[in-house]
Formats: C-alpha cells, structure tokens, sequence
C-alpha cells in the first residue's frame, strides 16, 4: 500500500496532516478552529475533487480538534471520528466557551480578530474507544487509548504498514532532540501509555504538531519518550522539594524547551498553563 503523509496545516501551531492512498483519505487533527477554512483549502490542493473521507481526532483541545466543524463545511460528507470521552466534551458548554476564548486569544496573536465561531457545530460520528478498529478503505487503523495529556487522547495504528498516528500523551517533538512531556490529567496515566506503544511494531509515526517522522526521528522518539517524561517528573519534584515557587519552576522549563522548533508550535500562555498543571499533578501523584 502507498501511503501519502501531507503537512496541510496553516502555521505550525496547528496540527492537521493528511493520510492518503489515493482511494481513501483521512485528516488526522484538524488545527485550530481560525484556521479551519485555510485548512480545508490545502486539503483541496492535495484531494482535487475528491472527497475527504474520514477525520482522526487525537483529543479534545482547540488546537486539535475545532477546525473540524470548518472543514466539514467543505467536505460535510468526511465522519468524525474521536474518543468516546471526547464526544461528551464536545456536548459541554462551558468547555466549547474555553475553547472558543482560547481559540480567539491566539487567533489575535497571529492578527486574526473576525471569524465565525462553529464550535457548536462540533461532532463525533463514530465514537471509539481502546481496541476499536476503523477501516478507512484499504487501511486498517486501530485504536488505542492513550490517557495522559487527556483523558479523551487516542492514537491509531495501522499495523499493517506500521504506521502509528501519535498523540501528545506520549510527549511533544520536536523533531530532533528534544521531547517535552505534557501529562495534564496524569502521570502515571501517562508512563503507561507510553509502555503501551512501546509494545507495538512501529515503523514510522505521524507526531502531532511536526508531521511525518523519518526512520531515525522515528527509532529516537520511541527509545526516549518514557525517559523524556521520567527526567521531567523528577526534575519538576526536586524544584518542588527545594522550595521553588511554581512561577520559577515555570521559568526553569521555560528556558529549557521554549526554543527553537517547540517555541514556534507553542503559545507561551499555553506552555505557563500546562506547566503549572503538571506542577499540580507531581505533588498529588509523586510528592
């Protein structure tokens, strides 16, 4: 099978790559949701009149998942498919309100400060969950439950190809050597879902937020995720046992992966967030 990975996203913060054997094509992520009709357009550029079959959802958050409403403006056809708990968060008011807010927030950023919120428009047609099996044609994905990031994160895989779609439980990439855990809802949740994938024969991966990683991008994210999330941890309960406040813990990480690549992909509003909430969790889950 010949599988085509393309990198239709607007900005590098966004997360939307498309998959495609040229008979069935699957968006996995779709961005955020200010740039959900640009995506769309690059997934035309790829497709021509072809049809956007399925969209892969790794979670919940903004800049994941709420382009999809835009892009299903375009292709209405395309099914939805996400987490089971993700399709109850898409049902919450209050979590489309700070999606929407998040959203905006960032949009401003990037200069963008009139477009139409479809939040409301969000939907999952074809709820999943650990073990399920999706066929997208002639490719067969099956889904795991990655809990972690999320309690809704999921990453599929295509065992036939060896192919697996990550998700940012197992940790941020940057495509060379440097990974940044993100356990905002566990740790230990985390660890092993980390041990989950390492279980599976995994030839190349799609990584959220970089796209397609070569043999060797491939063989270093696998050999030093559960590692890069283990140092993190322990680095985060040392400051923590020192006396550090979280705001100079905050600024210790800060300095340490908000470079480069990972600052180009990641809001530093939304990094000062997720710090502080993995703060949190060390002290519940380790202190």
């Amino acid at each position: 099978m010949d599988i085509k990975i393309t990198d239709v996203r607007c900005r590098k913060g966004d997360a939307a790559f498309l998959i495609d054997d040229g008979k069935t094509s699957v968006l996995y992520d779709t961005g955020f949701g200010f740039t959900g009709y640009a995506v769309a357009e690059n997934i035309k550029k790829v497709l021509g009149d072809r049809e956007l079959d399925y969209i892969f959802l790794t979670h919940s958050h903004y800049d994941h998942a709420l382009g999809c409403p835009y892009i299903l403006r375009k292709y209405p056809s395309a099914k939805v498919v996400a987490g089971s708990y993700a399709e109850g968060i898409f049902k919450r008011d209050g979590a489309k309100r700070t999606m929407k807010e998040l959203d905006a927030k960032f949009a401003e950023k990037c200069g963008v400060t009139d477009y139409e919120f479809l939040g409301d428009e969000l939907k999952v047609d074809i709820a999943v969950d650990d073990g399920d099996i999706i066929q997208a044609g002639d490719m067969e994905f099956k889904v795991l439950s990655l809990p972690g990031h999320t309690r809704c994160c999921v990453g599929y895989y295509c065992e036939k190809e060896g192919l697996f779609l990550s998700c940012e439980s197992l940790g941020v990439y940057d495509g060379k050597d440097t990974i940044l855990p993100s356990y905002l809802v566990g740790y230990e949740a985390s660890i092993s879902s980390i041990e989950k994938v390492e279980k599976l024969n995994i030839d190349s991966m799609v990584a959220p937020h970089f796209g397609l990683l070569d043999k060797n991008q491939t063989e270093y994210f696998l050999n030093n995720m559960k590692s890069a999330a283990e140092k993190t941890a322990q680095e985060l309960l040392n400051n923590i046992k020192n006396g550090y406040s979280d705001e100079e813990i905050i600024q210790q990480l800060k300095d340490k992966y908000l470079h480069g690549y990972m600052k180009e992909i990641y809001p530093e509003d939304a990094f000062n967030l997720n710090v502080s909430i993995m703060i949190k969790l060390i002290k519940n889950e380790l202190l």
